[in-house]
């Protein structure tokens, strides 16, 4: 999959099947819709190419600072060359992009840019100034512009039952079985290990502290989750706190990870941690003792978990 960082930048030199959307999640509904624009062009003999836009609309146009999205535009990609698409154009989002009238984006970006064929997309879908664009419309200027406009019926999105909204939900909520299931693989965190107060090792908890630097990445609920990463192509598992650390009079929230039976200087370095499982929320403890305790049961709890799956 080649990657494009604007639409101006996109030279094809075949005709393409597009389609158009922020795809936060790469969830299973996506994937049912990629899938679909994938093997239309292999049979066509054309370029499967996706459209994508950070910073998020929302972002831009509602200054809606408070938006948290399942991916990072680096996972987002990630998902997205793993269905096996050609192109994937991850333009700028800005005001005066927004201001783009329905036939301008048709005619300026789609057939003229993208050089279109086909444009595959969702259900309902709005496009252009004021979000003034809809099917009808471009049914219309397909026409005009010789392509082909195929929306995914409601019945095939509502089959599916997903939404990158009730993910979200679900992550807020620590019910990251059912948000894993949505996405059809698991929510991850990826940042970089900083030094902490180094009070795990105390009490015979050594943690990686995970800097998760996007502000607009989501953090699911606080909590004691199951996890596993990739260290030097070496699988390990662990145990993960997302949480303020009441026992121990913690001042803001930290993410971090307790690799089961590993023993390395993991600082500085880039890890991602895949959520396996939510054990339990976070609680304030009497003691320290009794923190103790309870981190032994957790580590109990969670070796339990990863022997009742094919690890």
């Amino acid at each position: 999959m080649e990657i494009t960082h604007s639409i101006f930048d996109f030279t094809p030199t075949q005709k393409t099947i597009v389609t158009i959307g922020t795809f936060d999640g790469v969830h299973i509904g996506h994937q049912k819709i990629i899938e679909k624009l994938v093997h239309e062009a292999k049979s066509s003999k054309k370029k499967s190419v996706l459209l994508t836009f950070f910073p998020h609309p929302r972002m831009v146009l509602q200054k809606d600072v408070s938006i948290k999205l399942i991916n990072t535009i680096e996972e987002r990609a990630q998902h997205l060359e793993k269905l096996g698409l050609d192109y994937l154009i991850i333009h700028p989002f800005s005001k005066e992009f927004s201001r783009l009238t329905a036939l301008d984006f048709v005619r300026d970006v789609l057939v003229n840019r993208l050089n279109i064929s086909k444009l595959i997309i969702g259900y309902d879908h709005h496009f252009g100034k004021n979000r003034e664009g809809n099917i009808e419309q471009l049914t219309e200027y397909s026409h005009l512009y010789d392509f082909t406009v195929e929306e995914i019926p409601a019945q095939d999105i509502d089959e599916v039952s997903v939404s990158s909204t009730k993910i979200r939900k679900a992550l807020a909520n620590g019910q990251l079985k059912t948000a894993n299931n949505y996405l059809g693989y698991n929510f991850s965190l990826t940042g970089k290990v900083v030094n902490g107060k180094q009070l795990g090792g105390k009490i015979g908890f050594p943690t990686a502290n995970i800097d998760v630097s996007e502000e607009y990445k989501l953090i699911p609920k606080t909590g004691v989750y199951v996890v596993k990463s990739t260290i030097d192509n070496d699988t390990v598992y662990g145990m993960m706190n997302i949480g303020n650390r009441p026992t121990v009079d913690g001042e803001h929230q930290t993410i971090e990870v307790h690799f089961f039976d590993f023993n390395q200087n993991l600082y500085d370095k880039e890890l991602t941690i895949e959520l396996l499982y939510f054990l339990r929320d976070e609680q304030k403890f009497d003691s320290v003792p009794d923190l103790i305790s309870q981190l032994k049961k957790d580590k109990e709890t969670s070796l339990n978990y990863l022997k009742t799956i094919s690890l």
